[in-house]
């Protein structure tokens, strides 16, 4: 499925198999979730796609061939391929671990062909090997939204109580991993959203109403998955002395205008930025430990403009896959 910039509807075409590189795997994907990112793709909110080009960037599906100098896989291995594709290696940002800085980076999906398609390679040294038990389909979404969740949640630091608001792919992941670890979780939804609230209750939050309202006590941090800026002051309103506000998504909004006293006594807003291989070492164990199930709906690939539009329209619940027979 092609994205040419034109319009936000994907085109189903026939190009050729890709031959890995030295350095890169084919792989034969059998399923890739379908991310918001995807939706700012082709949306035009991230304008400098590398046209045409295939997107998505939760990739699950087997090493068909190994390029020149590839030791770490085999044929017929399982691999996941996330966001981040590629790095320089060698600016500032890469040699001081924090390659999702990178000055020159590549991104799965986005200026690297990605996993609408039956095939594609990817560079080696960002593949993750992943287990053979789980379906791809329940996998696939960990790629992205496992990934940047965990990340965020990184980020949120040291917390007991923790906000989610938005409660979509990355969210009803998190959720459970948070729980896993102990912590309270309140979810915030798009007020009259009744259903997202009880799929978060379902997922383990003790509490989940609408992002107007105030959660019943205050939160060691917030973590905002909607791209909707005017989250911001509102989740500053409710965590506490010394909280985080933390922004996970790759696009946002303006933030609007709110007074300063909302955010002192020590209260911080931070966003994250991509994720780092380290990231994804720590986080697939930890989710095979917490049992984290995925909720999925499932597409057959030549339906990734209906799960866009599902995605674009709010009529998920959990995340959109695409299955991928070749």
């Amino acid at each position: 499925m092609v994205f040419d910039g034109r319009s936000p509807q994907l085109t189903l075409s026939d190009i050729p198999v890709p031959d890995p590189g030295a350095g890169q795997v084919l792989i034969r994907i059998e399923a890739c979730g379908v991310c918001r990112t995807d939706l700012h793709v082709v949306d035009g909110d991230l304008t400098s796609p590398e046209l045409p080009l295939v997107p998505g960037h939760e990739i699950v599906g087997r090493v068909e061939t190994l390029g020149q100098g590839v030791e770490a896989f085999r044929p017929g291995q399982r691999v996941g391929v996330p966001w981040l594709g590629h790095t320089c290696g060698s600016c500032a940002y890469c040699e001081s671990g924090r390659e999702n800085l990178c000055d020159t980076p590549g991104f799965t999906g986005y200026t690297i062909n990605g996993g609408y398609a039956e095939y594609c390679v990817a560079d080696a040294h960002f593949v993750f090997a992943l287990p053979e038990g789980p379906d791809a389909v329940d996998l696939a979404p960990l790629l992205c939204a496992g990934l940047i969740g965990y990340r965020s949640l990184r980020l949120a630091g040291e917390v007991s109580r923790l906000g989610l608001y938005g409660f979509g792919a990355a969210a009803h992941i998190l959720c459970q991993i948070a729980r896993h670890q102990g912590i309270t979780v309140y979810a915030f939804t798009r007020d009259g959203d009744d259903a997202a609230q009880e799929f978060a209750r379902a997922m383990g939050a003790v509490w989940a109403g609408p992002s107007s309202q105030p959660p019943p006590e205050a939160l060691d941090a917030a973590i905002i998955f909607a791209p909707v800026g005017a989250l911001v002051p509102l989740a500053l309103k409710s965590v506490r002395k010394g909280g985080r506000v933390v922004c996970g998504g790759i696009h946002m909004s303006d933030i609007p205008t709110f007074p300063y006293a909302d955010l002192w006594q020590e209260r911080s807003i931070l966003s994250v930025a991509n994720l780092t291989r380290a990231d994804g070492e720590a986080f697939f164990p930890l989710a095979e430990a917490a049992q984290v199930r995925t909720e999925t709906v499932h597409y057959p690939l030549e339906q990734a403009n209906t799960a866009l539009n599902d995605l674009r329209a709010g009529r998920l619940q959990g995340a959109a896959v695409l299955t991928v027979s070749v």
